[in-house]
């Protein structure tokens, strides 16, 4: 029992959820780490074919994840779509995250849409030594999930806004006492979305797209063990994409996309005989946060660049009924390291997108989505409006 418990802890450090809990680095550099860290893994295979990007692409079913103003110019009156990711795959088979997202335009302007998204942490075995003897506390199944609504409005015949609402739940048992693990928040995103009109380059017709989302704006989790609080991922997206069709049913895009968390850089922190003990993030409210997050890095401007990761994303559709995909994403090496190449494609078969996803690390640092397959499927309603 015992050491069932040990290597399911042991998973968890691997994963990094508890060491976003205890919100404390060893390593020298100052990485930036937050709660619920599930929010920024990439629930479609279609974006994680891309290099992990969807502010700036064309609208689809899963838009809510990424920008739901798209969905403002989806061409289907409504859909749906459902996914899965299997997490540190080559460990453990009980690590996943879930995602089930709905959308419904309510006319030519306005559209809404709703998500579901849950995280397994898989099951954790608890013992206790109570007289020199080994009691089972029982198996836990640490889980975070979001629930989410989101409104999209066309301000323009190329522009649109949206906003959306999302309760974020956080339940780790760090113990066996249930009543004692959980943290709640809410968080908000703005988002907007410009699609401009076809025009001719070299006789080929083009669209340009760009996106931003500022989401998850709210307050800090706070757990009931040790006090701890710890920022939500507020993440600023920007992103620009570039569609050539090569033919009238043959396209072609280019996708450029930046990330920055809006929170605090983690400060160093020292014991009474100013010896270093590590860093962590400061006490400060979660809108103090945001704007100190442009200019609190200790090394200056170039480091506040060091925290913006981008990403490139390529899409290549043939006659709307089969995509091929690649991508790819850096990281600055001292703010987390992560490098990797992606791969997709995708099917279109009586109104069901069946997409499929797998990620190359190009780090030393390896991924937990390393050498895994990631599916979704998307059904779109094509009912008058």
């Amino acid at each position: 029992m015992i050491m069932q418990m040990k290597r399911n802890i042991n998973l968890f450090i691997v994963a990094g959820l508890l060491s976003v809990f205890i919100l404390e680095i060893n390593a020298q550099d100052r990485v930036v780490t937050t709660g619920v860290p599930f929010l920024l893994i990439t629930p479609d295979a279609r974006a994680a074919g891309m290099g992990d990007i969807g502010v700036a692409t064309s609208s689809d079913a899963f838009s809510q994840q990424w920008n739901p103003a798209k969905y403002s110019f989806v061409k289907t009156s409504g859909g749906f779509g459902i996914s899965y990711t299997p997490y540190l795959s080559k460990l453990v088979n009980d690590i996943f995250l879930g995602n089930v997202t709905y959308y419904r335009k309510l006319n030519e302007r306005s559209s809404w849409a709703t998500s579901f998204k849950y995280f397994s942490l898989g099951d954790v075995q608890f013992n206790q030594v109570i007289a020199g003897s080994i009691v089972d506390q029982g198996v836990e199944r640490p889980n975070e999930l979001t629930l989410d609504l989101s409104y999209s409005l066309k301000l323009s015949e190329f522009f649109s806004m949206a906003v959306a609402v999302r309760y974020i739940r956080s339940d780790l048992k760090l113990s066996s006492d249930s009543d004692n693990n959980s943290a709640n928040s809410l968080g908000v995103d703005i988002a907007g979305f410009y699609q401009s009109k076809s025009f001719e380059i070299n006789g080929m017709n083009s669209i340009i797209r760009s996106g931003f989302n500022i989401s998850n704006i709210g307050p800090r989790l706070k757990y009931d063990v040790g006090g701890k609080q710890n920022f939500i991922p507020t993440n600023l997206k920007f992103g620009t994409g570039f569609e050539v069709y090569l033919e009238d049913d043959n396209a072609l895009s280019f996708n450029f996309e930046l990330n920055k968390l809006l929170v605090p850089t983690p400060i160093a922190t020292y014991d009474e005989s100013n010896n270093f003990l590590g860093y962590k993030q400061p006490d400060i409210g979660f809108l103090k946060g945001m704007m100190q997050s442009f200019n609190d890095a200790p090394d200056g401007f170039k480091e506040e660049l060091k925290e913006v990761t981008w990403a490139l994303g390529f899409e290549y559709v043939f006659k709307e009924i089969f995509s091929l995909r690649t991508g790819y994403f850096n990281e600055s090496k001292t703010k987390g390291a992560r490098r990797y190449l992606t791969f997709g494609t995708g099917f279109l078969i009586n109104q069901m997108n069946f997409n499929v996803s797998y990620l190359f690390s190009t780090s030393n640092v390896r991924s937990p989505l390393e050498n895994t397959l990631r599916f979704s499927l998307a059904f779109n309603i094509l009912e008058s409006i």
